[in-house]
């Protein structure tokens, strides 16, 4: 099991997202990189769903704590890992890749409901498209 997280939505640095304080002290960034994803804007936050032809762009950070990390994270994400299927978010290991070209494994939260009608982010970079927007 990873003990890296990627965000790439309000749990970002920056973001005052509620109950990213309660992890705060319990991460350690790690950098930039990307996950193989599509991005989708919601409205009041992101949604990224597995593709092999587009990057999510996001933060890497190490947990010094991952159980409780994690468990914080799947209360937020909404993530039942007993109940996937029912779950707004699903957490993923991924490969995720860093600026330098390194590639190690992460966990990341996937969007687990209907789309609707998001529009796609093209660029898979939430940050950039806020400053767009």
């Amino acid at each position: 099991m990873t003990n890296l997280v990627f965000f790439y939505g309000t749990l970002m640095s920056g973001f005052r997202r509620r109950g990213r304080s309660r992890i705060e002290t319990k991460l350690s960034s790690q950098g930039r990189g990307w996950i193989s994803a599509a991005l989708f804007d919601l409205g009041i936050y992101p949604a990224a769903v597995p593709a092999s032809d587009s990057r999510v762009w996001g933060e890497v950070h190490h947990m010094l704590d991952p159980d409780s990390v994690l468990a914080a994270l799947d209360e937020i994400e909404g993530f039942r890992p007993g109940e996937p299927d029912a779950s707004l978010y699903t957490r993923v290991e991924v490969p995720v890749t860093f600026d330098d070209g390194r590639t190690e494994p992460a966990w990341a939260y996937f969007y687990n409901a209907p789309l609707g009608g998001a529009r796609r982010i093209e660029s898979g970079d939430y940050l950039e498209h806020l400053r767009v927007k």
